[in-house]
């Protein structure tokens, strides 16, 4: 292929079996930036050809993640056993030591088996935020690849993953005397316990959006005031990578010459391929219904036994935290369970059947809630590929592992694994309409009297 005409040839034979396979295969995908054209030259090859290979050397870090519930923690166990990989969890409430039933932390006969790390490293009085996890988790995703080994991160944070993924904003850091002047400007608000009159304060400041902040998330709110103090500008005016990443891929799919071209399977590769990392994603998830059985009987099993998470929720109460003052207490199931305990206390540690049966309610529905929520945010995020939780875990567990030995960028999930993002039927929608727990555990008075006697010697 030295001379100029042979390589012309050759170039229109490559154009030529390319838009063959795209009339034969509709599916069959390639864009203006791979494809070969009549008046291509040796640099233009050679630069494809370079791109193709920085992409295939680029090193792999799976991320597993899914609904609360759906059985990340175990998947990603057995994945590291089998590829010489260490965990890194992506979980908020993991972070914190002494809080192990309520997250759902791996037990530690599973923590010496395989090294995980960002778990137990805060006490629950601190606060843990999304940029210090970028930080951890990259790190951490630094280490374990030095260390000749995969990096698995699993959770079920949502942001937390996507910062991980896509990197994290440009907002300036607080120096210590700006930091210390906005927990100064916050501190009577906080004292006083007026959450109105503080969101009031930092919409003044500048950040009309602190409005829909959770009530009482006073984290969130003093760092909104802390990044308007050092830059004149609230956080909102910061671009946001993920932002750019899908900008990028919304423009690639809407040209003209692109149409048709970008199948399901291909879209995480498309979204990623400019990414730091070749990050290998999935999420793995069960029927609405089924999954909804699981977690009420999750909740059911968090509350038996000894030493179940209202004893973790006493011993947050009695070092002198309250109920969503900060990031362990507001996670799902320690809010509640600490706002059941301190109405225990108010009634000198007196709680009928009823009061027991409300609390349990109320965690299943939030613990639902959430699931819900994370299956409507992992549905907008289109690098993963969603796999059904119910089938046989070795079935799942040999894709996965086929899927990082593989050569190819493009993961095809096949149809005996894979999960539907949208509600599967019309009867699985009414379904939902009108589910109601069932219990396991907890179905009339004397299944709760445990509880109720734990609840009169330790709370009265």
């Amino acid at each position: 292929m030295s001379s100029g005409v042979g390589l012309r040839t050759w170039c229109w034979r490559m154009a030529f079996s390319a838009e063959c396979s795209f009339f034969l295969n509709p599916t069959f995908s390639f864009t203006p930036r791979r494809r070969f054209s009549v008046t291509a030259t040796t640099s233009s090859i050679t630069t494809t050809l370079d791109a193709k290979t920085t992409k295939k050397n680029k090193e792999k870090v799976i991320v597993i993640s899914g609904p609360t519930g759906a059985g990340k923690s175990r998947l990603a166990l057995e994945l590291a056993k089998r590829l010489n990989g260490e965990i890194i969890s992506a979980d908020s409430v993991q972070v914190y030591r002494g809080l192990d039933i309520g997250s759902a932390k791996p037990p530690l006969s599973d923590r010496k088996e395989v090294p995980h790390h960002l778990v137990d490293i805060l006490h629950p009085s601190e606060d843990y935020s999304v940029g210090q996890f970028f930080e951890d988790a990259r790190q951490g995703t630094r280490d374990i690849l030095d260390n000749g080994h995969v990096p698995i991160v699993a959770g079920g944070t949502g942001l937390y993953l996507r910062w991980y993924i896509y990197g994290k904003p440009e907002v300036p850091k607080a120096s210590l005397e700006i930091a210390s002047k906005a927990q100064l400007e916050l501190m009577d608000f906080q004292q006083h316990e007026d959450w109105d009159a503080a969101v009031q304060f930092v919409v003044k400041a500048g950040d009309p959006r602190v409005q829909y902040l959770a009530a009482n998330d006073w984290y969130r709110l003093r760092r909104s005031l802390e990044i308007i103090r050092s830059s004149g500008s609230p956080p909102s005016a910061f671009q946001v990578p993920y932002d750019s990443f899908k900008e990028k891929f919304d423009s690639r799919k809407s040209e003209p010459s692109c149409v048709g071209t970008f199948s399901v399977d291909g879209v995480g590769e498309n979204l990623s391929k400019d990414l730091d990392y070749d990050f290998i994603c999935f999420f793995l998830s069960t029927q609405r219904l089924e999954l909804y059985r699981m977690i009420d009987w999750r909740c059911e099993d968090m509350l038996t036994g000894s030493e179940g998470i209202l004893s973790e929720a006493r011993w947050l109460l009695d070092m002198g935290l309250l109920p969503n003052s900060n990031s362990a207490t507001r996670a799902i199931g320690y809010r509640q369970a600490m706002e059941y305990l301190i109405k225990c206390r108010q009634q000198g540690g007196k709680s009928s059947a009823g009061d027991f049966y409300s609390f349990l309610a109320e965690f299943q529905k939030a613990s639902r809630n959430f699931a819900k929520r994370q299956l409507t945010w992992f549905r907008n995020e289109l690098i993963y590929h969603w796999l059904d939780a119910s089938q046989p875990l070795e079935n799942v567990l040999n894709f996965i592992y086929d899927t990082y030995h593989q050569q190819t960028q493009n993961v095809v999930v096949p149809d005996s694994l894979k999960m539907k993002k949208a509600i599967a039927s019309h009867r699985e929608a009414s379904e939902l309409k009108v589910y109601h727990p069932k219990n396991r555990h907890f179905i009339s008075c004397e299944e709760c009297s445990d509880i109720l006697d734990w609840i009169w010697k330790t709370q009265g």
